[in-house]
This record gives C-alpha cells, sequence and structure tokens, in this order.
C-alpha cells in the first residue's frame, strides 16, 4: 500500500493547496468534561478518517443527538431538520419533506445512513419520500457546502448523514441495551410507537428496531380559505430493521435488513393535467389549442369535478453490509467497508389505480483505506445503480433511461502547522447512463472536484475557517431524458439530452466562539455554479407547468449563524438567523432561482432547573417576493414555539417525558421552498408529547 504520510515541505504544501477537499461527516458528541463543565461538547468526526474534532472542521457542521434529537423529530427528515440555521424543508405535505440546504436540494444535497446513500426515488421529486425513519435516528449530521468529495462532486449544498445502531459495532453493555418510545400529536392525530434493543453473546450481537406511525390529515392555521384541515395529507407507515453482527478486538463485521412501508397523500394535485400535452414549447390543453397558438397565457380558472387526492404507496428492502478493521497491516490505521442494496418500489394512485410507478434497484459499495499518519485513500464503486422509471398509461416512460452506473475514486489529506490545520482532496467520478429508447443516445461523462481549507485557531476559544472547493457534479437520467407527466407536482417535464455537467465554484468563511459564557458561529459564503441545470418553465395551465431542463450561470450568496449566550447557571439565549440570494446571472425572463427560502431570524429562551428543561422560541420568517417565472411571492409570517421535557427513572430505567407547542398562535403559514405551498400550508397550532425509556 502506498505511503501517502504528509512531510512539511515546500512541495508537499504546493501539493496539497493544489488538490483540495474538506471531507464528510459521521460524529459523535462527547460528554462534557469535570474539568470544564461549560464546554461546548466536542464532536470527533470519524467518517473524514482524519480522527477531527468538530471544533478542527474546515466547513460548518452541525451535530444533533440525544435530548436534541428526541425534541426536534418530526415525521420527516426535512421537517425534523428545518428549524437548523441555512436548513429549510420542501415540505410537500405531511409524508414527503427534505431538507434544503443553502437553496439547494434535490441531487444537490446527498442523504446517508452511515456513509451509505440512501437509494430512494426522493431526490428525483419533492413528493418522494426519504426512506428513512427518523424516529430511528441516533444521530443526524448536517454538513454545509461542498464539502464531502468522499460522497459525491455533486453534493454542493451539503450532506446528510443518518447514524443509526441497526449493525451493531461493539458488544452491548450487560448482554442487553435498548429502548422504547411513544409519541402523539394534535394537528394530525398522529400515534407513534418505537422499539429497539440488542442482545450479544460471545461474538455474535443482535439488533431489532421498529417503528409504527398513523397519522390523519393535518391541520392548518386559522383562516385558511380552504378550510381547516389538508385533504389527503395523511401517512401511515411501518419500519422493522434486522440486525447482526460479527465483532472482535480490532473490529466487526455486521449486516442488517431493514424493510419500510408507507403510504401517504399528495395534496395539491390539478386535474388539468389529464387533457394537457406539449406541443413545442406549448401546452395543449382540451380547447386550447387557439389560445396556445396565439401566445396566451391559459392560467385561468375552470370547473372539475371533485376526485380523490391521489396516494403514494412505497415499499424498500435494504441490505446494509458494514466492517471495520483496526490495524491491518503496518502504516495503516483500519481498513473500513459499506455497502447496500435497496429494491424500492414507489406506486402513485389515482382513484385506486396506479397511475405512476418509480422503480429503483441500487447497489452501493465503498471501501475506505486509512492511513495511521494522515490521509484517506478510498474507491468507491457503484457497480449498478439502477434509476427508477416513471411508467404511466398511454403516456410511455418520463425517463427512458434503462441503467446508470456510476465509479468514483477519492483522496484526502490533512497537515497541521502549530495553531494552522490544512485539510485538502481530489474526486474524480466516472457516469454511463444507457437508454432503450429511438433517437436517445447514451451518456458517457466525467467531472473532477477538489477543494483546499484551512482553520486557524487564532485564540484558544476561537477558530476561523476557509474553504475553497471546485465541483463538477453530472446530470442526472431524469434532467437528460425525462418526457411526460408527473401528475403529483403538477409538470410535464422534457429533459435536454444536451446538457453539460455543472461547475460549482465556492468559497466558505466561518468565524467560531466555541468555549466560554459566549459562544458563536457565524458563516458567509459565495457559491457560482456555472451552467447550473433547472426546470425551466415554458407554459402554464391552470397550475400545471410545462417545464424543460435548461442550463444557465447561477450564483448563489448567504449568510447564516448563531450565537448563544449564558446568563446563569440555568439559563441561556439563543440568537439565530439566515439569508441565502439566488440569481442566474444573465438570460431571458427572470433572473431569481425559483423557490428560494426567505430571510429568517429568531431567538431562543433555553432553561435547566434540576431533571427540567424549558424552551421558548420566536422566530421570522420574511416575505420572499423576489421570485422566478410563473411564481408567486409568499408572505412573511411570524412563529412562536415551546418545548420542555422531563429525565426521570422508571423502573431504574432512564427516561425522558417531552411535550412541543408549536406554532402557538395557529398562524396561517406558508413555505416558499414548496411546489404546493398554496394547497398545502405549514401546520396550525400542534401539541406533540411523548415518552421514551431506555435500558
Amino acid at each position: 500500500m502506498t505511503d501517502f504520510t504528509l512531510k512539511r515541505s515546500p512541495l508537499t504544501i504546493a501539493l496539497l493547496l493544489a488538490f483540495g477537499a474538506p471531507a464528510t461527516v459521521h460524529a459523535q458528541t462527547t460528554s462534557r468534561t469535570a474539568a470544564d463543565p461549560d464546554s461546548v461538547p466536542s464532536v470527533v468526526v470519524s467518517a473524514s478518517a482524519l480522527g477531527v474534532v468538530g471544533d478542527d472542521m474546515i466547513t460548518p457542521v452541525t451535530s444533533i443527538g440525544g435530548g436534541e434529537l428526541v425534541r426536534l423529530r418530526e415525521s420527516t427528515l426535512g421537517e425534523t431538520l428545518g428549524s437548523l440555521p441555512g436548513i429549510t424543508s420542501s415540505h410537500f405535505g405531511a409524508g414527503a419533506s427534505r431538507p434544503v440546504i443553502r437553496g439547494m436540494d434535490g441531487p444537490r444535497v446527498k442523504i446517508l445512513s452511515d456513509g451509505a446513500e440512501i437509494q430512494d426515488a426522493s431526490t428525483i421529486s419533492p413528493d418522494h419520500a426519504v426512506a428513512f425513519e427518523p424516529v430511528l435516528a441516533e444521530r443526524i449530521e448536517v454538513l454545509r457546502g461542498p464539502s464531502a468529495l468522499a460522497y459525491g462532486g455533486g453534493a454542493v449544498g451539503g450532506v446528510v448523514n443518518i447514524l443509526d445502531r441497526k449493525i451493531p459495532s461493539a458488544m452491548p453493555a450487560n448482554g442487553l441495551e435498548g429502548g422504547a418510545e411513544l409519541r402523539a400529536n394534535s394537528a394530525a392525530k398522529e400515534r407513534t410507537g418505537a422499539f429497539e434493543f440488542t442482545t450479544g453473546a460471545g461474538n455474535i450481537a443482535l439488533h431489532l428496531e421498529g417503528v409504527k406511525r398513523n397519522s390523519d390529515d393535518y391541520r392548518v392555521g386559522k383562516d385558511w380559505s380552504e378550510g381547516r384541515k389538508v385533504q389527503g395529507s395523511y401517512k401511515d407507515s411501518d419500519t422493522g430493521t434486522v440486525g447482526l453482527s460479527w465483532i472482535g478486538q480490532n473490529g466487526y463485521i455486521g449486516a442488517a435488513f431493514t424493510r419500510e412501508r408507507t403510504e401517504y397523500g399528495i395534496p395539491g394535485h390539478s386535474h388539468a393535467a389529464h387533457d394537457c400535452h406539449p406541443h413545442g414549447d406549448h401546452l395543449h390543453c382540451g380547447g386550447h389549442e387557439e389560445e396556445e397558438e396565439e401566445g396566451h397565457d391559459h392560467d385561468h380558472d375552470h370547473d372539475h369535478e371533485h376526485e380523490e387526492v391521489p396516494v403514494v404507496k412505497l415499499t424498500s428492502d435494504r441490505w446494509d453490509v458494514r466492517g471495520e478493521y483496526r490495524n491491518p497491516v503496518a502504516g495503516i490505521e483500519r481498513v473500513r467497508v459499506r455497502a447496500s442494496f435497496t429494491d424500492y418500489v414507489h406506486d402513485e394512485l389515482e382513484d385506486g389505480v396506479v397511475a405512476t410507478s418509480f422503480r429503483n434497484k441500487g447497489h452501493d459499495g465503498r471501501l475506505e483505506f486509512v492511513q495511521r499518519a494522515a490521509g484517506r485513500l478510498a474507491w468507491r464503486v457503484r457497480p449498478a445503480n439502477h434509476p427508477p422509471r416513471f411508467q404511466r398509461d398511454r403516456r410511455g416512460s418520463l425517463c427512458a433511461a434503462d441503467a446508470d452506473q456510476k465509479h468514483a475514486a477519492f483522496l484526502t489529506e490533512e497537515y497541521r502547522l502549530q495553531d494552522w490545520r490544512f485539510e485538502a482532496g481530489l474526486r474524480h467520478e466516472w457516469q454511463d447512463i444507457t437508454v432503450d429508447a429511438p433517437g436517445l443516445r447514451d451518456t458517457d461523462a466525467r467531472g473532477t472536484s477538489v477543494s483546499v481549507g484551512a482553520v486557524w485557531k487564532l485564540a484558544p476559544a476561537y477558530s476561523l475557517r476557509a474553504s475553497l472547493a471546485r465541483s463538477h457534479r453530472l446530470p442526472t437520467a431524469e434532467e437528460l431524458y425525462a418526457d411526460g407527466a408527473h401528475l403529483a407536482t403538477n409538470t410535464y417535464e422534457v429533459g435536454n439530452q444536451n446538457l453539460d455537467k455543472e461547475t460549482s465554484n465556492n468559497v466558505d468563511l466561518t468565524l467560531r466562539k466555541f468555549a466560554g459564557d459566549t459562544t458563536f458561529s457565524l458563516s458567509a459564503y459565495h457559491n457560482r455554479v456555472d451552467n447550473y441545470i433547472y426546470a425551466h418553465t415554458l407554459d402554464n395551465h391552470e397550475g400545471f407547468q410545462l417545464v424543460e431542463y435548461a442550463q444557465r450561470d447561477a450564483t448563489f450568496t448567504g449568510l447564516e449563524g448563531e450565537v448563544k449566550h449564558k446568563l446563569s447557571s440555568a439559563l441561556s439565549a439563543t440568537v439565530f438567523g439566515d439569508y441565502v440570494r439566488a440569481r442566474f446571472d444573465e438570460g431571458d425572463g427572470s433572473r431569481n432561482l425559483p423557490r428560494i427560502p426567505a430571510r429568517r431570524l429568531g431567538a431562543k429562551l433555553d432553561g435547566e432547573w434540576n431533571q427540567w428543561h424549558g424552551m421558548v422560541e420566536f422566530y421570522r420568517v420574511g416575505k420572499q417576493d423576489k421570485v422566478a417565472d410563473y411564481e408567486t411571492a409568499t408572505a412573511g409570517y411570524n412563529m412562536l414555539n415551546l418545548g420542555t421535557h422531563y429525565s426521570t427513572r422508571i423502573g431504574g430505567m432512564p427516561a425522558q417525558f417531552y411535550a412541543r407547542l408549536n406554532n402557538v398562535t395557529d398562524k396561517l403559514a406558508y413555505n416558499h421552498t414548496s411546489f404546493i405551498k398554496n394547497a398545502a400550508p405549514l401546520t396550525g397550532r400542534n401539541l406533540t408529547a411523548g415518552v421514551r425509556v431506555m435500558f
């Protein structure tokens, strides 16, 4: 094995600066020490393969777990993370919601399960749920910016890495450990139950876990013209996992099988789509052909008979393999393997009949060699990742791609010099897409991504971070070959096989204070994306849009941060906020990108009294009137939330009772990042309460 240990020479430093990338996160939080009980917990970024503590990370990283994660958890991943600075959610009703990071979503935000990509259809469309149950997460790590070359050059928005316990990596204490949780809420009458336990003997450990969730249509804020509830916004799901590991002195190897079944409604469906088909860059809808020929805007009101809201039925069968072998040979600290196989089925039903089907059989594999001194050499192989396919009677296939194969190699290194830490990396990707339709050609694309960053501890409790990145995102199969109606998003999508790769040039600066009574993290970023791929709306009829994937240069500029001050031993106050401005650099029509989050500014007060914790949070979301073509402005709103939890013991077992009251004033509010914001406002006043017991 080649030794990649860096020496402190001018040539080495020059090479380091030439090929750079901050690495990805897989973290755990250490407890406060007795010597410094007021310090902020350290986050050990183990998946960076460099043993980096969170204070030394090049780019902003957020790690939530334990009681904080319990209090934040919602039924979807996007809603769970949507209150963090720099993050919002795509909000497609109660069933589907994906994180939007720094104004970017879809394929620009990677969702991982302990370093292995979650193979579902959520990157294709916002009405598709992430195939992971938040209640089963042990910790969720969020990296902002293009800092995860190890997981894909296209993740220019960020990476969400979900850590779980499905494959034991250590023997349970006393041979058995686990927990159970019950929770409910008022707005959707949600009922959720979850359990998990791990047992072991000798070198073998067994893990079982499961979740059952049922919720009705959710209630919105007061004075909505459509009533009090979003029709068809219910969600029913159940998830179960069995995992088995062999654990030795120098490592472990294990596998797990997870099955998830989910059914949820799709609000905001437009029946205008049934009468529409494209003709060039216009829609022909019923008797409106003559208006189309004259270039008339088709945004008219027409009466349609009431039909049932479409329903999604999702089934995901996933196998995971994880292992680690420490100190295999001289010079190698450990070898890590991550692999997964997913058989994913997603049917969209209208009036009980399957109108749209997605099928995805995806494979993901990763093999990492970690140097003892520094650096990582790894080869990531995805031998047969078949993209989802869209089928509809008499409409053909939305995506003609037959197979999508991706391969990548990446290398990361670090160098330390007194109060400075440098980190760098290089990634190269290969993508081959084959198609099965006449007139379309296969795609053979390549992309190279590099970045470099540094952390300077300019004082004992302060650090300044800076990173530069140039990364490529290769077009997806849907962006290249789509051709069909997607009724859930009220669009007819047309692909463009002439699309070139995106090139993202990102600058990220962060100033942090991580110890003392006052701590803060303030970040600024500027990201110019050459050949930014987006869905360009060509025509609109009653909310049903004809979109074609196109490219224009775009620029994202933003700020995010929070400042926390300890008012006393029991009370602390936090101020937080974020802002992103996204514009096309030139071109016809609006220069604003669609569905960009509005600015947000808020404050939070936390109190600790013995076994009690209380929280009051207030924030203001500004109006968003910088809109794209065929997009409407969104009014601003105020949000007030309350929360509390009580830690105790039941029968000698640690337990936590918690309650949270969101949207105390029952405000009617709309999420600008949502495709169906007007049909599915945000949840109204909502009381969530639960109990969690660990053993």
